[in-house]
């Protein structure tokens, strides 16, 4: 079972928000600083935009290396 540029897109936006809020809330174990919740504000928006544009970094990238839509 191979994964398409949905899936892709979907499973690098999730594990990008659960590593930064790890990163960045006080009360984790992996706390380092407050400033990783950026990342989490950037993936969020870049989501909000591609969804009315249709550009997505990613999607673009994935074309790319071959991955299939």
């Amino acid at each position: 079972m191979s994964m398409n540029t949905n899936q892709y897109v979907r499973a690098f936006a999730g594990g990008f928000v659960l590593i930064s809020l790890a990163l960045g809330v006080e009360a984790s174990p992996l706390f380092v600083s407050k400033h990783f919740l950026w990342f989490t504000a950037f993936v969020g928006a870049n989501l909000l935009q591609s969804a009315f544009t249709g550009f997505c970094p990613l999607e673009n990238l994935l074309h790319r290396c071959g991955v299939k839509d």
